[in-house]
């Protein structure tokens, strides 16, 4: 979840306790876990031709303000390039590099801070130039406590998460390959924080911060960065429950980007997808820049089992910042496990493979969505569009076995099996745990045969396929899964 940083000295011998919370849980960023984390690169462009904007946020204060949306549009109706959105880090920050020479529009907003425009912002080439800007931030009375002041969020939750069970029992919607797929993108959602947790003395740590909150509360300067910290320490020791309760609290007193997407993807990470979705929803509402916000809802509505508004979601998070890969990287996630061809998602994956031809995973996924739409094992154009672009993805990655195990799938189609037997075994030699793989060389060998050895790799299938059920069924027996309950909404709630 969000990186911490030290707060300010506004408590006197509050300082080492946070000091000990921040050194305990601050890491590199995340971008994606999985096997989708392998295609999560940007667009290669000509560093040399290309420059650098940065800068600081502040408020009206000159605090830095932190998790807020900075956009540089294009205001060159001949040159147009597609926008660039990143959020300020924990000091204020922002970097937004590879940025063609052109005259832009530079926007910063943050929750409760209205937003800061700078116009007519010429850029040269391989410059670097500092922007620094400044929103005029709500102030807090000096004497008044924020903990008990109207929270920012803009209304009550509709929901309540009152408790946690195992996840054993699962029921849900489609087919286990799907059900696992789900979850695969719940995980790859709340890996796109903007932390890691690191390992540390955590118990510590929470004594620690708990001791902070205790302090701040009594000066009357309660501060959403100490109830963030105290929810990642919650959340590394097990308390699930507690961490959710505390990254709302965060989210309450300063709604911005990161503090809203942290407790959506808490709530999705542990199954509370229609949470999850309001959450992502008022997210988007007052980002609408953030492509992570939006990618977070469209997994959320994935998660419910509703593959329509996920499919939307995405693909609009996707044409928010079409050089962003994340997106197009659950798109195709989905669309693998789905038996049918969604003609969105292959729009897009085609514009992925033209914007970053040489990422191995965009001619992987837009070649399955190809495949799902073959209208014959004759369409020999077809399928030569296909085998290109699978044959392009394992020459940019030789360890990418799902690229292999599909090229074994066309060559079985086309009864040649000598060459779906090596595809096979290279998927295989990738990944020796990849089941699928075993079980179609195993019926490779078959029709060539070779009785022997496709018993050999039946019994592999069958046993890697047993070991990762009791391994997939650990993993959701030692996970929790929130237990909520929803409340109706008020007249004219927001869509979704």
């Amino acid at each position: 979840m969000p990186s911490t940083t030290k707060t300010q000295a506004i408590l006197g011998n509050s300082v080492a306790a946070f000091a000990l919370t921040a050194s305990v849980l601050c890491g590199p960023f995340v971008v994606l876990t999985s096997s989708v984390a392998a295609g999560a690169v940007q667009i290669q462009l000509d560093s040399s031709a290309t420059a650098t904007l940065q800068g600081v946020m502040r408020d009206a204060d000159n605090r830095p303000v932190a998790g807020a949306s900075v956009t540089l549009q294009s205001a060159d109706a001949q040159t147009p390039t597609s926008p660039l959105t990143v959020l300020t880090d924990p000091t204020g920050a922002y970097r937004l590099s590879q940025v063609r020479r052109g005259v832009y529009t530079l926007r910063a907003e943050a929750a409760g801070c209205g937003e800061a425009i700078v116009q007519s912002l010429k850029v040269a080439a391989k410059e670097t130039r500092t922007v620094d800007l400044k929103l005029e931030c709500a102030k807090v009375s000096e004497h008044q406590n924020p903990s008990s002041a109207l929270p920012q969020f803009f209304d009550e939750p509709h929901f309540t998460v009152a408790g946690v069970t195992d996840t054993t029992s699962l029921g849900g919607h489609g087919s286990d390959t799907v059900v696992r797929n789900r979850e695969d993108l719940a995980k790859a959602a709340a890996a796109l924080s903007n932390s890691h947790r690191d390992t540390g003395d955590y118990e510590r740590a929470r004594a620690a911060t708990r001791a902070l909150l205790a302090e701040q509360a009594k000066a009357g300067h309660e501060l959403a960065e100490t109830h963030h910290s105290l929810a990642e320490i919650d959340e590394k020791l097990g308390d699930s429950l507690e961490a959710v309760k505390e990254y709302q609290r965060a989210a309450e007193l300063n709604p911005n980007e990161a503090n809203l997407f942290d407790w959506g993807a808490e709530l999705l990470l542990h199954r509370a997808a229609e949470p999850a979705i309001e959450v992502f929803a008022k997210g988007n509402r007052l980002f609408p820049q953030s492509v992570r916000m939006l990618t977070g809802l469209g997994t959320s509505w994935y998660a419910l089992g509703s593959y329509d508004q996920a499919v939307r979601r995405l693909c609009e998070a996707s044409d928010l910042n079409p050089d962003d890969p994340n997106p197009y990287l659950f798109l195709g996630k989905m669309q693998s496990a789905e038996a049918t061809r969604s003609a969105a998602i292959a729009e897009r994956l085609e514009r992925f493979v033209r914007l970053q031809p040489q990422n191995a995973l965009a001619n992987y996924y837009y070649a399955v969505t190809l495949w799902k739409g073959r209208k014959s094992p004759e369409d020999v154009e077809y399928l030569a569009r296909v085998k290109s672009l699978l044959e392009n993805a394992v020459r940019l990655d030789p360890k990418l076995g799902l690229a292999y195990l599909q090229l074994g799938v066309l060559y079985s189609e086309r009864k040649d099996f000598t060459n779906a037997i090596a595809a096979y075994q290279h998927a295989i030699a990738g990944d020796s745990r990849m089941e699928e793989a075993h079980y179609r060389l195993a019926q490779a060998y078959k029709q060539s045969g070779d009785a022997s050895k496709a018993q050999a790799e039946l019994k592999l299938y069958e046993q890697i396929s047993k070991e990762k059920a009791e391994e997939t069924e650990r993993q959701r027996h030692d996970s929790q899964q929130f237990v909520y309950q929803l409340r109706p909404p008020t007249p004219g709630t927001p869509e979704r």
